[in-house]
């Protein structure tokens, strides 16, 4: 049986091992919440997320009991949204409300817009008012935006204060009330009068100064000011750009209210990522833990609109039905092109949509990326070409249909080149995720082009 903390597998420094899973499974079948503790107590709560996310319901629950007397809130933040309402409601308003008080104000922010509106209502009443007034001003921003993402704890020191009396500051605030300052903080922000940012002082260089020096002559005056309003890629952007760990957030006034770390930005690029995968196929959200209707309904809208661009392709398959009666290879064949024409579109149309969200391409560059990927497609389509139309000429015995399915490829693959950049471009234009929409035009065009060359040239050169 497992020792308690092994959960690494061999593989991996960290994460959950299938063996000390089953171990859990296996202790909780049997009732030994002795055992079951024993073995989670060592988890970080990013582990024990992960282990409640491998359960079944029933298993969930039943873990939930043996952490409930001591439930560590970080585990909150670290649910998938389909869990953890399944673990908020199994909690209960006022263990949900206890747990909730005990993070940092941005984790609580994001675990209570989660919830259901009128469990959010409870869970809010139920929240001492000091501690609950942070997460409705939160809740009171755009989501996705830094109101949402930013930590309303923060350390700030006046211009005036010297080295001194700004470590004296922070050691009083550890020791009256561990609540007074964050856990976990980068710089100290040196505001003025009115409370706007001035400054900011890394606590390394705080450490390395002398006592009687002010804030004010060591401070770095060059801050990059967050709007509270500011979208949360955009700040991932920001701090990508300017290899930022900690930033200020101010209102529309300049006033300082807030801080947004390098741990939270880690996150937002880590959703937007899987965001536009999940939308590259056509789903619009992780739901891996959804049930199965409502994933079924997530992914018909998507299906269908695929659906109406393959009768389009079919149509014009049917343009060409005499053609195909006459020579039955020509069936044989066609799909090769288009299926060569599509995998080679969604290379170029994924290379595309990153470099858009990461700001790598732009109009300034985009006539640049084309050029190159209409001539990366006609090289590939060239040696392609010289490939497919050799192996039809051998396994057809008709150097004809070597030479039409040789030119489709040509003309598919530099216009799958040409579409893979520019319809992300275009959607990016018209204010549409390239994310979103750029796969299932890929295909129908790569697809129309495919059939359409393909079939033309068989018509026009064989009959």
């Amino acid at each position: 049986m497992s020792e308690p903390g092994q959960m690494a597998s061999e593989d991996a420094a960290f994460g959950l091992d299938h063996a000390f899973v089953q171990t859990v499974v296996d202790a909780l079948a049997a009732g030994d919440v002795a055992w079951v503790a024993a073995l989670v107590d060592p988890l970080h709560p990013a582990d024990i997320a992960d282990l409640l996310q491998s359960l079944p319901t029933d298993g969930r629950y039943a873990l939930v009991d043996v952490l409930r007397a001591d439930f560590p809130s970080e585990v909150l933040s670290e649910l998938d949204e389909t869990v953890l309402d399944e673990v908020a409601d199994y909690l209960g308003v006022d263990k949900l409300a206890e747990a909730v008080s005990e993070l940092d104000s941005d984790d609580a922010v994001e675990v209570v817009q989660e919830l259901e509106a009128d469990e959010q209502r409870e869970v809010l009443n139920a929240i001492p008012p000091g501690e609950r007034t942070f997460i409705e001003e939160g809740l009171t921003f755009p989501e996705d935006s830094a109101g949402r993402l930013m930590q309303r704890e923060l350390v700030s020191a006046p211009e005036f204060w010297t080295v001194g009396e700004t470590i004296d500051f922070l050691r009083r605030g550890a020791d009256e009330d561990e609540g007074s300052l964050p856990a976990v903080f980068y710089d100290i922000f040196i505001v003025d009068p009115a409370h706007h940012p001035v400054g900011a002082v890394s606590l390394s260089r705080l450490l390395r100064s002398k006592r009687p020096v002010r804030v004010a002559d060591i401070m770095a005056t060059e801050l990059n000011l967050i709007p509270v309003t500011m979208d949360q890629e955009e700040i991932a952007f920001l701090f990508r750009q300017r290899d930022l760990v900690s930033s200020p957030v101010v209102d529309a006034d300049g006033r300082l209210v807030g801080a947004i770390t390098v741990d939270d930005v880690v996150d937002v690029i880590d959703a937007e990522h899987e965001e536009d995968i999940m939308r590259l196929g056509g789903v619009q959200e992780d739901d891996l833990y959804s049930a199965v209707a409502e994933t079924t309904r997530l992914r018909f809208v998507w299906l269908l609109l695929n659906l109406a661009t393959a009768l389009v392709a079919s149509m014009v398959i049917g343009l060409f039905e005499a053609t195909i009666e006459q020579m039955v290879a020509l069936a044989v064949l066609m799909p090769i092109v288009a299926s060569m024409g599509g995998n080679a579109g969604t290379q170029t149309m994924t290379v595309a949509v990153r470099a858009l969200s990461t700001r790598e391409l732009s109009p300034a560059n985009a006539l640049r990326v084309i050029g190159k990927e209409l001539l990366v497609g006609g090289f590939n389509g060239v040696l392609f070409a010289v490939i497919t139309g050799l192996v039809a000429w051998v396994w057809f015995g008709s150097p004809a249909i070597g030479i039409v399915i040789a030119l489709a490829m040509v003309i598919n693959m530099m216009v799958a080149g040409l579409a893979g950049t520019t319809i992300p471009l275009v959607l990016e234009r018209v204010g549409v995720d390239p994310a979103v929409g750029s796969a299932v035009f890929l295909t129908t065009v790569t697809d129309v082009v495919g059939f359409f060359a393909f079939l033309g040239l068989a018509a026009w050169l064989l009959f």
